[in-house]
């Protein structure tokens, strides 16, 4: 069962932390959500899992995944916890890069052209990954039925989600750590 208050504390203690950073969006900020130190952290992944399954619990899709590097653990996370409630489930990975031998995929996984899908993002600042993601999955044939992200950090995301039509929802927001979004 998901727990959104230990799922808070845990990257109060793990991965929010605070200086001069510059973000993958090129923005800068004075602080840093590390996604990473909670999905590659055995209690995190199980909580985030769980968590975006009881999010994602009336949205009809096959597939789930996002992003190479990002995405690789939330997905393996989900599947398993999706296992564990008797769910039949998907993961599938995007490319930067197709790739170089072989298929030449962009998309990995069983995920099929027609397949409904879900994009994650651990951190979603201006939501240029998972609007990536996206972009290759439409090209591959797949409908995005929604975009999720473990984090939202209010800076353009959902908007930006939002001017093409897809669905976001978020398991945490910035808020939620006691910092104020941004107003612009």
């Amino acid at each position: 069962m998901y727990d959104r208050k230990r799922l808070i504390k845990l990257f109060h203690e793990r991965a929010l932390k605070f200086g001069d950073f510059t973000l993958a969006s090129g923005k800068k900020s004075t602080y840093y959500l590390d996604g990473k130190q909670i999905s590659l952290h055995s209690t995190g992944l199980r909580l985030v899992s769980e968590g975006l399954l009881e999010l994602l619990k009336d949205i009809d899709y096959s597939a789930i995944g996002g992003m190479v590097i990002g995405a690789d653990p939330i997905v393996g996370g989900v599947l398993v916890a999706a296992a564990e409630q008797s769910r039949s489930l998907d993961g599938f990975l995007v490319r930067k890069e197709s790739k170089g031998h072989g298929t030449q995929r962009y998309i990995e996984g069983p995920v099929t052209p027609g397949a409904k899908v879900v994009v994650i993002d651990d951190v979603v600042t201006t939501g240029g990954s998972a609007l990536q993601a996206v972009e290759r999955l439409v090209e591959f044939g797949c409908t995005v039925v929604c975009v999720v992200g473990i984090v939202d950090r209010k800076e353009g995301g959902a908007a930006n989600f939002a001017a093409k039509n897809l669905p976001f929802r978020s398991l945490l927001t910035i808020e939620d750590f006691g910092i104020a979004a941004p107003t612009t």
